[in-house]
């Protein structure tokens, strides 16, 4: 009995670390779009006679796009390393040590 417990708190916490994942990823996602639709718009700007001077566009400079460049290749960076780097088996072997932690509680008799 105590072995099916143990499952079901095994994939609980499977699931939650997956949405956490599937959430991170999603803010990937998103992130990158913006990003793209920015780096348009700079180019745009700059390389072309368009009037885009309007509220959005006029504080999409070169310094603005230098900074959002870095912080976006840091996050590509970070999404590689926790994909890559620390995948599946990492994640397996965490949670065994964070179950095996959780499951080991003093009893007093």
């Amino acid at each position: 009995m105590e072995n099916n417990s143990t499952n079901n708190i095994e994939e609980n916490e499977l699931q939650q670390l997956a949405s956490k994942k599937v959430a991170k990823l999603k803010s990937f996602y998103k992130y990158t779009f913006f990003y793209i639709i920015a780096l348009a718009v700079y180019l745009l700007k700059e390389f072309t006679e368009l009037p885009l001077h309007s509220f959005p566009f006029q504080f999409i400079n070169g310094v603005v796009m230098s900074l959002w460049t870095a912080v976006y290749i840091s996050c590509v960076i970070d999404m590689v390393v926790s994909y890559k780097f620390l995948g599946r088996e990492w994640e397996e072997r965490k949670l065994r040590s964070l179950l095996e932690k959780k499951n080991k509680v003093q009893k007093w008799e």
